[in-house]
């Protein structure tokens, strides 16, 4: 098993930008579905973003589409998201994860590893 250690995030006002960075040691982009999650408080984990690992399909949650974009660097074996005109219900602890299964309607599953999660506060 690999692991995912995440960084960035923080505080931003509404319409701001911020970026998730998730560095995936032991996990090939072939092998893996790569995508991030987000939980708000009180609500359920649900999946944000996520890149096929075996097609070139990507998956955004309808709430995010237009805003985020998520991306890689092969070379460096990292994952991020991009998040643009962010809202106050954009705020949720962000996960990144690796899975073993790729779903076009939520993203990873079968979930292998999971970040350690960092929290996104989008408030005035």
């Amino acid at each position: 098993q690999g692991q995912l250690v995440q960084s960035g995030g923080g505080s931003v006002q509404p319409g701001g930008s911020l970026r998730l960075s998730c560095a995936a040691a032991g996990y090939t982009d072939s092998n893996y579905c790569m995508g991030w999650f987000r939980q708000a408080p009180g609500k359920e984990r649900e999946g944000v973003a996520s890149f096929s690992h075996f097609s070139s399909s990507t998956y955004y949650a309808d709430s995010v589409k237009g805003r985020f974009t998520i991306s890689r660097d092969n070379a460096k074996n990292t994952l991020y998201l991009q998040m643009n005109s962010l809202k106050p219900e954009d705020t949720a602890m962000y996960y990144c994860a690796a899975g073993r299964i790729y779903n076009a309607y939520f993203g990873c599953d079968n979930i292998d590893a999971w970040g350690q999660g960092t929290l996104v506060t989008v408030s005035s």
